[in-house]
């Protein structure tokens, strides 16, 4: 077992600005600053990093964080970052943050090393720990930490509000003077965490809602929400890896589902769709013959859409229209709610700070169930076995 410490020396967290366009979140919020400074680490911030989530620095230093005036200053300082998009994720202006890392820091964020190569060697080669909060496992001992799934619970929420503003229709059954209005029909893909998020939303704004997912285990979840689920005779048992995420199904098993799925798609007046595999192209659920197949006016809200789409015509980081059909092609929902996605983030990354920091030092021990999990990079290689497999 190795254990690596940080030097001993003063610990200190970093908290830069979020530089990318798309993204109004901050890592840290001034609540969380108390517990960690119990905990003997510092908080550096850099000036005006929350004010797009609702944080002003004045409520920072209220708590105890340091306001610093330039980015720079949080990278010679601090020997602890956290981001919400680290450098890898980060194409614009990730490079200028890989020029300020050292083998002195650990940063800590979400990378998507699956997809940045490129960028995660670049972190290795200067000998920087990084930590990668969307490998966070689904273990009960890591649930206070899960990055994913605190962030999918407001994409879910915020998918169906935007499904609703875009239907010419609303969602319940209203009884009018001049006769009755019928409650639309609702299709939710994937009852993961988004997925019954989205089915409670729909359903307390008074829609018909219906269930979707791979996983039979998950029926009574979402009939407990007052969903119906969608079944199919696809007996499957091993849908899901180790840790806790979905697994990637083989050719013939979609093409079943698409089967499942045509019927009742073409009946649907909005669909949000959830199915993502970490680390893989999302399941192209929907084809385009099923969405030509849709009525005019209806919505699909593809929360996938960062890792292709579950709809074959989705384009990322646009909303289109086909046939009459608006499809959704969002990546980052959550941000939109910056205030409660920054609260909920900030959450988690003091947790694992929490569980790093021990004795007053950053622990790396690179055989603790969770930390071998979520560790990329360290002492200038990439550790992690499939980022490694993938960068050979």
């Amino acid at each position: 077992m190795e254990i690596t410490e940080t030097p001993n020396h003063k610990l200190i967290l970093g908290v830069p600005s979020e530089t990318h366009p798309q993204e109004r979140m901050v890592s840290l919020v001034p609540q969380n600053i108390i517990p960690l400074k119990e905990i003997g680490v510092e908080v550096l911030i850099e000036h005006d990093a929350g004010i797009n989530a609702g944080f002003t620095d004045k409520q920072y230093e209220e708590v105890g964080g340091t306001i610093v005036p330039q980015r720079s200053d949080i990278f010679d300082s601090a020997n602890m970052i956290a981001q919400v998009r680290g450098p890898s994720k980060n194409p614009d202006s990730g490079q200028k943050d890989i020029a300020k890392l050292s083998n002195e820091h650990i940063i800590i964020g979400f990378l998507q090393p699956q997809f940045a190569i490129k960028e995660i060697n670049q972190i290795a080669q200067k000998g920087t720990t990084s930590i990668a909060m969307e490998l966070i496992p689904r273990i009960t001992k890591a649930q206070n930490m899960d990055a994913l799934s605190s962030l999918a619970n407001l994409a879910g929420y915020k998918s169906v509000l935007v499904a609703a503003s875009i239907m010419p229709k609303i969602f319940p059954l209203m009884m009018t003077a001049s006769g009755t209005l019928r409650p639309a029909k609702i299709l939710v893909l994937g009852a993961g965490v988004a997925g019954l998020q989205a089915i409670a939303t729909a359903k307390r704004l008074g829609a018909l809602v219906t269930g979707y997912d791979i996983r039979p285990a998950v029926k009574e979840q979402v009939e407990s929400l007052g969903a119906k689920f969608l079944e199919d005779d696809l007996k499957n048992t091993e849908v899901e890896t180790n840790s806790g995420y979905a697994k990637e199904m083989s050719k013939d098993f979609y093409a079943n589902q698409q089967k499942l799925l045509s019927q009742a798609i073409s009946e649907t007046d909005a669909i949000i769709t959830t199915a993502a595999i970490p680390g893989k192209k999302a399941p192209v659920l929907i084809t385009t013959e099923m969405v030509s197949n849709m009525k005019a006016g209806s919505v699909i809200v593809d929360l996938a859409a960062e890792t292709g789409g579950n709809c074959a015509l989705t384009e990322t980081n646009q909303t289109i229209l086909h046939n009459g059909i608006s499809i959704v092609g969002t990546t980052n929902l959550h941000s939109t709610l910056p205030t409660d996605a920054s609260q909920v983030y900030s959450n988690n990354i003091s947790n694992l700070v929490s569980y790093i920091v021990k004795n007053n030092n950053a622990e790396i021990d690179l055989q603790d169930p969770i930390l071998k999990e979520v560790i990329v990079t360290h002492k200038g290689t990439i550790v992690h076995p499939v980022i490694k497999d993938l960068s050979e």
